[in-house]
């Protein structure tokens, strides 16, 4: 066994290091403890790789923002072990990053398993508000509600160690790494590529759980065409801790069944060896050979970041801003209030606002919301002053900040325009960073 920290992921490896490799991913808040009670088992079969996402358990410090780039910093991770080819099992987060390896570098996964599993994970309006609630208030209001959401009601209430575990795991992730953790998972969707996912993949979820419960898990099953379902009573979110023994044997199960066979070339793959040579760095490998007739694979993978639109129209750019600054939901309702009358009126504010001004490069999201917060407070447009509060508190600035951007406002907008600013601005903060119950 060995435990480690590197400027990409904090890690640690159990089992024989001439095994074929399994890697075990985290879910949100928790740390790599959260598989413990599967490793002893693993281990004997398997290297077993665990890590922490950024923030977590002690991990630096060093937010990310989007599922790829966790899976990339994954891949380098493992790339520093001399690891090429591997099974991956991960939970929540951990899951979505399993899968978009699996989209993305089918070359590198044998065999995945994905527990609390979504395709999308909520809406990106709940992670972002959670993201809102944590710079109001810090993660002590999530970290008391994590049982809640992670443990039936009869384990929590027999089991009070673990769950003061649960809520100090928590308690001490580091928040702004937590916040661009729930960011990642906003802006996270597979569900037009899971048919792409073609690697054997096995479902595993809690029949009790409310956050990805059955319904989800059974969506990745009929979209991957070589998944099974795997439904663990008793369970709800955190499977692996409640229900240990029926999740360790279910991954030794698909893991040791699952497993592409490195002599078995009728499948058309080129199969890679697990380990890369320590000394000198292997080149990186080529992906795997598609059957005759089938699609080029570089035609088919999506670019990881979208090309700029360049001289094309903004309008679907401005669209996509729209969503993530002002939330779906606001977006939606006036959408629906759209008649022929504003219909144009609204093309424009998409096509122009958001698609020309909002997606430039030369500001970030948190200095145009300070810069819309005074130009609305100074035509004394409070109404959209409401939504634009909202919308500063999803772009990062807290509460004390969009004070500040309001004094500032007084002096040079006026005490009048100011003292209305505060009470919309006011109740808004007090509505958006009231904690979850």
């Amino acid at each position: 066994m060995s435990e480690t920290s590197t400027q990409t992921l904090q890690y640690r490896v159990d089992g024989p290091k001439d095994a074929p490799t399994l890697v075990l991913g985290p879910s949100l808040g928790t740390t790599w403890h959260m598989w413990d009670r599967q490793v002893p088992e693993l281990a004997k079969q398997w290297c077993v790789v665990r890590f922490d996402l950024p923030g977590h358990g002690g991990a630096p410090a060093l937010p990310v923002g989007a599922v790829p780039e966790l899976a990339q910093r994954l891949l380098d991770t493992l790339d520093s072990l001399g690891v090429q080819r591997f099974g991956y099992a991960g939970c929540a987060l951990g899951a979505a990053i399993g899968a978009e390896l699996a989209l993305r570098r089918p070359d590198r996964i044998a065999s995945l398993a994905l527990t609390a599993a979504s395709p999308r994970f909520g809406t990106a309006d709940e992670f972002r508000q959670r993201g809102v609630i944590v710079r109001a208030n810090g993660l002590e209001p999530i970290a008391r509600s994590a049982p809640e959401r992670w443990f039936t009601p009869g384990f929590a209430a027999a089991q009070p160690a673990i769950v003061e575990w649960a809520v100090q795991m928590v308690r001490t992730t580091e928040p702004g790494c937590y916040i661009a953790a729930c960011e990642a998972l906003a802006a996270f969707d597979i569900r037009a590529e899971l048919g792409r996912i073609a690697v054997p993949t096995l479902v595993l979820v809690g029949a009790e759980d409310q956050v990805t419960g059955p319904a989800e898990a059974r969506t990745l099953v009929a979209g991957i065409p070589d998944a099974r379902l795997a439904l663990v009573p008793g369970a709800s979110h955190l499977a692996p801790v409640e229900q240990p023994a029926a999740v360790t044997d279910l991954l030794m199960h698909h893991f040791s069944t699952a497993w592409y066979n490195p002599s078995d070339t009728a499948t058309g793959m080129t199969v890679l060896p697990d380990r890369l040579p320590a000394s000198p760095p292997a080149p990186a490998p080529a992906g795997p050979a598609e059957p005759s007739g089938a699609k080029d694979a570089a035609e088919e993978q999506p670019q990881q970041t979208p090309a700029p639109a360049g001289p094309g129209d903004p309008y679907d750019a401005g669209m996509r801003v729209r969503r993530e600054v002002l939330g779906d939901e606001h977006v939606d309702r006036s959408v629906a209030a759209t008649d022929d009358f504003s219909e144009d009126f609204q093309q424009l504010i998409t096509r122009y606002a958001w698609g020309e001004i909002w997606t430039r490069d030369g500001l970030d999201r948190r200095t145009r919301s300070v810069i819309t917060l005074t130009a609305l407070v100074a035509g004394g447009h409070f109404d959209e002053l409401k939504f634009h509060t909202r919308a500063a508190l999803r772009n990062g600035l807290s509460p004390a900040e969009i004070k500040e951007v309001l004094l500032q406002s007084a002096i040079y907008c006026g005490v009048p325009a100011a003292n209305s600013a505060f009470q919309v601005a006011g109740a808004v903060i007090r509505e958006e960073t009231r904690p979850q119950e």
